[in-house]
Parts: structure tokens; sequence; C-alpha cells
């Protein structure tokens, strides 16, 4: 074997983040052939982080259709990915974390005998509901998994309490804080005009996002009523709502909180303005997974609204916390870090818990190890 065939595999915003460094590290390492196929399962805000990284995909599935079912994204990726396997037989694919695409591109690679390589592997809340469907997606991608890239020591322990072989796991770090070290900047000029015009020095900007499907009706509901509390009652408080584009949240954003003053509402922004917008904001209010481990990274403190997490390192860290969707808490918990000093620089210097810039480097140096070209030392994260 003179180079090692890679095919990295993703499809939606929050994978591509987390993709694009590792997809530049195999780039421009001589070992690897690397080629990259996306599903689109999401598509316009996946385009968006494509062309910030300057990654052209090899192969682009486009699965992505109206009012997509579980079952629909799950066939496409399926049959797309055998055509594609078919044509480059890789020795390894890359999939990441715990979306559709992931499970349905491992499940592909498995049919046909293909080497997975599982990024962001390890990551549980003991509950296979919550979140749905990422918490299977998640784990039965790590059943099929050759290699494991846990990116903090937790989630290494939660793979080997299940059984995976202590050699076939390295702890990475997560790929997200490689990807920000290219993304923000102190003296960013955002390309919404609207954001420019913020005052975060004087103001407490609050950054919100809110769109998974167990928050889905009453979930969402509560959190706008929470944030219209949380205004009311702290005048010098503005809030960013990065409202998702499923109608079945924008809808219940646009009926709460449209036209309201100190509020503005917009679409999901493309990676670099949302990365320097979180910079620049006083708190993050949250029911994402990524920006639990984003906003450490800047020492940004963040409410989680959802009831469980598979990211307890930066609740235990104190950087997080935990809130739900119970309307009184919310606002009892927010108010407590925008009126607290000693709260809220508590949570603010809470060591991140999630990386240190080197992921893709480790995940890179342990592909090339595996398959036997060298011996690296790899000092894996702490």
């Amino acid at each position: 074997m003179n180079k090692i065939k890679i095919l990295t595999i993703f499809g939606t915003r929050p994978e591509a983040i987390k993709m694009a460094p590792l997809v530049k590290e195999l780039e421009n390492r001589e070992e690897f052939e690397s080629k990259v196929c996306v599903t689109a399962q999401h598509r316009e805000m996946l385009d968006q982080v494509l062309e910030l990284f300057d990654i052209v995909p090899d192969y682009d599935l486009n699965i992505m259709k109206d009012k997509q079912s579980l079952t629909g994204i799950t066939n496409r990726v399926l049959e797309g990915l055998e055509e594609v396997f078919e044509k480059e037989k890789p020795h390894m694919i890359l999939v990441h974390g715990d979306t559709t695409t992931t499970f349905g591109g491992a499940l592909a690679a498995f049919y046909q005998k293909i080497k997975v390589g599982h990024v962001e592997a390890g990551l549980r809340t003991f509950d296979k509901y919550f979140p749905f469907p990422e918490e299977m997606n998640r784990k039965l991608t790590g059943a099929i998994a050759d290699l494991h890239f846990a990116p903090t020591p937790g989630s290494k322990e939660n793979l080997l309490r299940e059984g995976v072989c202590e050699n076939d796991i390295i702890v990475t770090g997560n790929t997200v804080i490689d990807a920000m070290c290219h993304t923000v900047k102190e003296d960013y000029k955002f390309e919404t005009e609207e954001l420019n015009n913020i005052d975060y020095e004087n103001k407490k900007v609050i950054m919100i996002t809110a769109h998974r499907r167990e928050n889905w009706g009453e979930g969402i509901e509560n959190i706008c009523y929470a944030l219209n509390k949380v205004i009311e009652e702290n005048e010098d408080v503005e809030l960013v709502y990065l409202v998702h584009l499923n109608p079945v949240v924008k809808d219940v954003v646009y009926k709460h909180l449209d036209k309201k003053e100190k509020v503005h509402l917009l679409p999901p922004l493309d990676t670099r303005e949302t990365h320097n917008l979180m910079n620049k904001c006083f708190m993050v209010m949250t029911d994402s997974g990524g920006l639990q481990e984003e906003a450490p990274h800047l020492g940004k403190p963040v409410l989680v609204l959802r009831d469980v997490t598979e990211r307890p390192e930066a609740i235990e860290a104190g950087t997080v916390k935990l809130v739900g969707t119970n309307k009184e808490v919310i606002i009892e918990e927010a108010n407590k870090i925008l009126n607290n000093k000693e709260e809220y620089e508590h949570m603010k210097k809470a060591v991140n818990p999630y990386g240190d810039g080197k992921a893709s480097k480790r995940i890179a140096d342990a592909i090339i190890n595996y398959f036997g070209l060298k011996d690296i030392e790899i000092k894996e994260f702490k």
C-alpha cells in the first residue's frame, strides 16, 4: 500500500464544520489519497461550510427533499453510497458523530466490508430516544466502527464499558476546536449588517439556537415564553436568535418574538459569522450539541435547553448548565448568569474540556498507524 485511500462522508452543517479541518489535514499528508462525499442531508447550510473551507466534494448525493423522513434519508444514503464505494473502493471511510448520514454511511461501508473510522465517537446520554434519533445513530455507528476517535477521556470510558477494544480507541479532542482556530477573529466585521449595529460592549447579548426534534411543540413554546420574560426583566439584554429554517420551529419563534424590541431574529448564519457572534456575545442558550463545545472554547457560559446531554464534560467543568425547557428554570438560570457577576465569571473561566486544536493531526496519525505505514507516537488529548 503506497497511499491510504480515505473517503470522508458527511451531510449536515455541524458535521461539515467538524470534518473540514480533518479533510484539510488529510489533503496535506502524502500518505493519503483523500476523497470527499457529501450526502447533502442539509443543502444550503452545508454549502456555506464547504465554501468557507474551500472543499469541493468528489461526490454529492444531493439527497435532501422537502419534509424528508428518517427512513427516506437512510435509504437514499445507502443507495447513493453503494455506487460510490463500488467505484472508489476506499480503504476506510470516515463519518462523524450522530446524524442519519453517519449511521447510513457506516452501514453502507459494512455491507461492502470497508473499514470505518468514527470521528467524535463514544458520546452517550444512555436514553435511546434522547436525542432522537442521534443517540442510536451514534451507538449503532460505534458497533460498526473499526477505529473510534473519542473526543474526551469520558467518551473513551463509555466505549470501553460497551466492550470496544482499547487499542481501537484514540482520545483526540474535538475537531471543532481545530475549526475555530481558523474562523474566529477579534477584529471581525460581520457580513450580516444587523449584527454590526449591536452594542456588544454595553449590552448583554444572548445568542440563541433551538431546533432539536425533541423540543418541537411545547419545548420551543416554553423557550420563547422564557426569552420574552428575560428581556422584560433585564433592560440591558438583547437577543440574537438564529432561527432554524424548518417551519415547525420558525413559525413558533416568529409568532412569539417577531418585531419585539431588543430581539434580532436571523436565519442560520454561516460558520464564520456564527463563531464570531459567539465570540462577541455575553452568553449562549442552545439545544445544539456543537455549541456546547464551541462556546466554552471562547469562554462563554452556556444554558443547554435540553433535559439530557451526551456532553457532560463541560457541565462537570462548570461552563455549561443543563436547564431543559421548563419556563421557570430557564428564566431563573438566565437571570442568575446575567445578574450575578461571580456566577458569570466562574462559568466564563472554566477550562474547556473539549480540545486543543490538534485533533485532526491525531486522527491522521492514528489511521497511518492502523494501516501500518508508520509507527507514530501519539500523545492523546487529556
